[in-house]
């Protein structure tokens, strides 16, 4: 029993933890100490979301209708797109974290769940890989495997979100800004065009 949960909590973690659009954004707002509880609420609510809909059988059905992934692969690269240009044009112009003015919580949520929905891999991930292996558990166990994905979920995004104030001393200069909105804009793109090459 025990065994099942411990094994989704790390298959969630090590899908999860990969570095990508999602958690280069949780990490900004965390460094930047805007609308953390937020952005992580978003992220855990999104992915439980997708568990309990994998682990319940929406990854056979999103296994039996590929053009869902197809239009969501188009959405994602898009979208990838456009927070790359946002990203170097920040890096062009970067400034401290302190002077950086503040977004509204209405665009931080948007943007975090931009980040979360539009992404395919969030799908073939979370949904298909995770529901399958969830369901390989048997109908006793698979819903303590969701568990511990969910668990894991909520264990990476706390600790990115909450952990990154300690980094906001030490990133606090806009040349550090310059380079961190520099890499996040080549991260954004090279997933975008893997997106479309996928």
């Amino acid at each position: 029993m025990w065994t099942a949960g411990i094994t989704g909590m790390l298959t969630g973690m090590a899908l999860i933890v990969a570095i990508g659009a999602q958690n280069a954004f949780v990490l900004r707002q965390g460094i930047r100490r805007e609308h953390v509880g937020a952005v992580v609420a978003v992220c855990m609510a999104g992915d439980a979301v997708l568990i309990v809909g994998g682990t319940a059988g929406i990854g056979a059905l999103v296994t039996r209708f590929p053009e869902a992934l197809e239009v969501l692969r188009w959405a994602g690269a898009a979208y990838l797109l456009w927070f790359a240009v946002r990203s170097f044009m920040a890096a062009a112009k970067p400034s401290a974290l302190a002077e950086q003015a503040p977004r509204s919580k209405n665009s931080v949520i948007a943007t975090t769940a931009a980040l979360t929905f539009l992404n395919p891999h969030v799908y073939l991930d979370t949904v298909v890989l995770v529901g399958s292996l969830a369901n390989q558990q048997g109908p006793d166990l698979r819903w303590i495997f969701a568990a511990g994905a969910v668990t894991g979920s909520v264990v990476w995004f706390s600790a990115l979100g909450y952990g990154a104030r300690a980094l906001a001393g030490v990133l606090s200069s806009t040349r550090t800004w310059r380079w961190i909105d520099a890499a996040i804009g080549v991260l954004m793109l090279i997933l975008a065009v893997r997106l479309v090459l996928h």
